[in-house]
């Protein structure tokens, strides 16, 4: 069994952490040495930030205290109508999220180690994000691709960190990422099962945030494999990591094991398959004939070959189509998933009762889920439940 080690990662800040004798967040920005411009919000919109939601938005800012102004990448303060400070986060000169909180004030004043300090903030919240994912078994004897770190569930917004073996892949969608770059490495480089490091920016998001992107590429160059293999619940995968998201659809590890134990003496289709993962679950599970479909050359690559896995370029493109052709056939079971705003408006379950109905059928919701547990959801940030996962009986 992998295990990572139980003990914390040594400090990889370059500046001395401030001494903890004082007592409230603006003092502590009093004492730093650099100075720390103040966000200041607008009247009324302060609550929803205490509460614990991370993305200041622009249209919440009132204005901007500090000379020279701040920069993006900068800690900055953010405070109420009153320039009190109720937290500190990274800010972002051109992005519709100007701040992204990292600790509120009272956080700060309880264990100020990590007070106006990215770099320890980092290790901190890296080293809770091992230490929650050992609790939860990962890696174990049967799984070794997860996710350690979840973005703005494990409170470092902007950054996703996802294992594959002995290869971490870190997926940066945040401007502060890129320039904490160096020490987020250093980190994760830290845990002794970790040989390789792939680095994915995400330009387009990148782009939104004001960087230049036209030469990241070229200044995150790679010397990671092109593909690797995994583990995930005794199933084998060669995984692309070049391939889609971080390179292997980690969030769906629950919902593949759930189809394995539904799946004895059944016909099972698995559309839109990628590296096969619904598909070989339902073998394992005893499906009598099973076929996985995907419209990209590459996935039926990284599937085993003794899977019957047909590649089949642009079927089912469009999700009202596919509805309609399944919900045809009564007694029927489906799985579905969607990720994005669908999942958040209910458009998904809308979309498949609507072609249920101009099919003549009716279906019903037998298991409704989301992504594995270590996808972890911060509930002041439900943007963040970003996957659902349907099982319907179609009548």
């Amino acid at each position: 069994m992998q295990h990572f080690p139980a003990r914390l990662i040594k400090s990889l800040a370059t500046s001395t952490s401030l001494p903890c004798t004082t007592t409230t967040l603006q003092e502590l920005a009093s004492a730093h040495p650099k100075g720390v411009a103040r966000v200041v919000l607008k009247k009324g919109k302060t609550q929803l930030f205490k509460d614990g939601s991370p993305m200041v938005y622009s249209g919440a800012v009132d204005r901007i205290i500090g000379r020279p102004p701040p920069r993006t990448g900068d800690v900055v303060l953010v405070a109420d109508g009153a320039e009190k400070p109720i937290g500190w986060g990274m800010y972002n000169s051109v992005s519709m999220f100007c701040v992204r909180l990292m600790q509120l004030d009272e956080e700060s004043t309880r264990d100020c180690s990590c007070a106006l300090n990215m770099g320890k903030l980092l290790e901190t919240r890296i080293n809770e994000a091992i230490e929650l994912r050992k609790s939860l078994g990962l890696p174990s004897a049967s799984t070794n691709a997860f996710r350690l770190v979840n973005s703005e569930g494990d409170r470092l917004s902007g950054l996703i960190i996802d294992i594959f073996g002995d290869v971490a892949v870190i997926a940066s969608s945040a401007a502060w990422v890129e320039k904490y770059k160096a020490e987020i490495e250093a980190c994760v480089g830290r845990i002794s099962e970790i040989n390789h490091i792939n680095w994915r920016p995400s330009v387009e998001i990148l782009k939104e945030e004001g960087l230049d992107v036209s030469n990241l590429k070229e200044a995150n160059p790679s010397i990671c494999p092109q593909r690797t293999k995994v583990m995930e619940n005794g199933i084998f995968y060669a995984i692309s990591l070049e391939g889609q998201k971080t390179g292997f659809y980690a969030d769906q590890r629950e919902n593949r094991q759930f189809i394995s134990t539904i799946s004895d003496d059944q016909k099972v289709l698995d559309i839109c398959c990628y590296s096969g993962g619904f598909a070989l679950n339902a073998a394992r599970g005893g499906a009598v004939n099973v076929t996985g479909v995907d419209s990209s050359l590459d996935p039926p690559k990284l599937a085993p070959r003794k899977k019957v896995l047909q590649n089949a370029s642009g079927m089912y493109r469009n999700l009202n189509s596919l509805a309609m052709q399944l919900t045809r056939r009564g007694g029927l079971l489906m799985t579905c998933s969607c990720s994005g705003a669908m999942t958040q408006s209910g458009t998904f379950l809308r979309i498949l009762q609507g072609a249920a109905s101009a099919a003549g059928r009716k279906i019903t919701v037998i298991r409704d889920a989301g992504a594995a547990c270590d996808h972890t959801i911060d509930p002041s940030y439900p943007e963040g439940k970003y996957l659902s996962n349907i099982l319907l009986r179609v009548l």
